[in-house]
């Protein structure tokens, strides 16, 4: 396609490649809380928009966040799909102790996100993200095609691995395409209220993420034994 930067002409392709071959057995997952996730809504609406798009609702993520959501479906006229954890803020509080996150995040994103996501895509075959290759060291080696981490039988595709933030940025003004707000106040990565802080000038993008632990992934992107034994 003339004049299309090679990097957008090749997430289409991706994109098109993986509902071709998925078709009614894939579904994209949105945070609401990064630009590659924009931009992929954008991107995959115009291409099929009949492809189901879920998001992890912890019932602990930002107000802005949940007003994107409603933006979003109001923009594109589609159905975005709430995945909630079996426990309630309040009932995972009465089992596990108040502000479990606290304590323990790797246990509460397991009850709030890992889980509700792995029940989730029992029903699908492959999944689409947003995940890139410069938003951490973590993710330096991503591959375009993966297998998920927690199922031998459903893979992960991440058609942006190659872009960078900028490009990102680039295609969401060139199209108008909504985004959180909270990123024009230094929260470049959005997640939960408790653990989500904004960044300081010269610190990493996913610093405010989980800030005070050595923990830099929720864990829908990496193996954990150790929790899904607990399945």
């Amino acid at each position: 396609m003339a004049g299309v930067p090679q990097h957008l002409t090749q997430a289409r392709r991706i994109l098109e490649w993986s509902i071709s071959v998925y078709r009614e057995r894939i579904a994209l997952a949105c945070s609401f809380g990064g630009p590659a996730g924009m931009v992929l809504v954008d991107l995959l609406h115009d291409i099929d928009p009949s492809v189901p798009v879920y998001y992890l609702d912890t019932g602990l993520l930002f107000p802005q966040t949940y007003a994107l959501v409603e933006r979003v479906r109001r923009r594109y006229g589609i159905t975005l799909l709430a995945v909630e954890p079996e426990l309630s803020v309040g009932a995972q509080a009465a089992q596990y102790g108040e502000a479990l996150w606290e304590r323990d995040p790797d246990l509460c994103c397991d009850l709030r996100k890992v889980r509700p996501q792995h029940a989730f895509l029992s029903n699908y075959a492959a999944w689409i993200t947003g995940l890139r290759r410069d938003q951490s060291g973590t993710r330096r080696e991503l591959e375009v095609v993966e297998s998920d981490p927690h199922s031998r039988d459903r893979i992960k595709i991440n058609p942006l691995a190659a872009w960078s933030e900028a490009e990102c940025w680039d295609y969401i003004r060139a199209n108008d395409v909504p985004y959180n707000p909270l990123h024009d106040a230094a929260f470049p990565s959005i997640g939960c209220v408790p653990c989500t802080r904004s960044v300081l000038a010269g610190e990493d993008a996913r610093a405010g993420r989980w800030s005070g632990f050595a923990k830099t992934e929720c864990g829908l992107h990496v193996a954990s034994p150790a929790r899904d034994a607990r399945r």
